[in-house]
């Protein structure tokens, strides 16, 4: 039976077309910096600057080991062992994405400290208490089973360890725009209100440090990029490799269902007890 979250996420020939984007601004894509992939490996509101400002919100700190959680093909998982020190195993359920990652982190120099792994998130492939600190940025809006979810990221958080997200939640107005970045219609897309996520999680038995709605901000950050891709060429290195051509719409849509309210963008930082 065919997978429509892998349907939608697994586009063909992924690194190829990343590498010739690259081949076609004069860059050799064997060596390259967490900088020069991040139009296309940061999939997620906010880019660097969200992914830098959760690792600080969360206290990351050198060394410590991190499970995230839908990573994709890898961006913030590089960006956060360059940056701050720490390894990182990225686990994805889309295989042309771990392939990718894959491939990819050699390049910045970092396959000792990132890793991949294809799993579902609904059963982590890790013993108990194996991380320092879990990981999601905007991936459990296709996974329906959020209790589960948080279930298993306690599972696998160590403790004294944390979780730490920045996630799409559904705001009060419903439904939503489609298509967005994480599903072309509505059959698979899972957005629980902020109120029901905070109680999923709560009732895995994690303990709320920060929430934090940022759902104004992230507002603004679409507007100035969509903005700015009206105001330029756009570059062949960008989302529109894994989105294709509904990539505009995509981001125009997140950026409608915010302004409308049916949707909130929301940071936090849990304990594992």
């Amino acid at each position: 039976m065919s997978n429509p979250v892998a349907e939608h996420y697994g586009q063909p020939n992924l690194l190829e077309r990343i590498d010739s984007a690259f081949a076609s601004l004069g860059k050799d894509s064997a060596h390259l910096t967490t900088d020069d992939l991040a139009p296309v490996d940061q999939f997620h509101t906010g880019g660097m600057e969200a992914t830098a400002e959760m690792a600080r919100l969360g206290e990351i700190s050198r060394d410590e080991n991190v499970l995230d959680v839908g990573g994709g093909i890898g961006g913030p998982a590089r960006q956060l062992s360059s940056q701050f020190g720490c390894h990182v195993t990225v686990l994805d359920l889309t295989e042309e994405f771990v392939r990718v990652g894959a491939a990819l982190t050699p390049r910045v120099g970092l396959k000792d400290r990132v890793s991949f792994q294809q799993g579902d998130a609904l059963r982590l492939p890790f013993p108990d208490a194996s991380f320092d600190v879990t990981w999601t940025q905007h991936s459990t809006m296709n996974i329906p089973d959020k209790p589960l979810l948080y279930r298993e990221l306690h599972r696998v958080t160590k403790p004294g360890g944390r979780m730490i997200l920045h996630e799409i939640m559904a705001g009060p107005l419903q439904p939503i725009h489609f298509p967005v970045p994480w599903a072309s219609e509505a059959s698979f897309s899972y957005l629980s209100t902020p109120e029901v996520v905070q109680e999923n999680i709560t009732s895995a038995e994690f303990r709320q440090i920060k929430w934090i709605d940022a759902s104004e901000h992230a507002q603004k950050w679409f507007l100035a990029r969509i903005a700015a891709l009206r105001e330029s060429t756009p570059s062949p290195l960008g989302l529109n490799l894994i989105l294709g051509e509904r990539a505009p719409q995509c981001f125009q849509n997140v950026m409608r269902n915010l302004q409308e309210n049916r949707a909130r963008v929301i940071q936090a930082v849990f304990a594992r007890p």
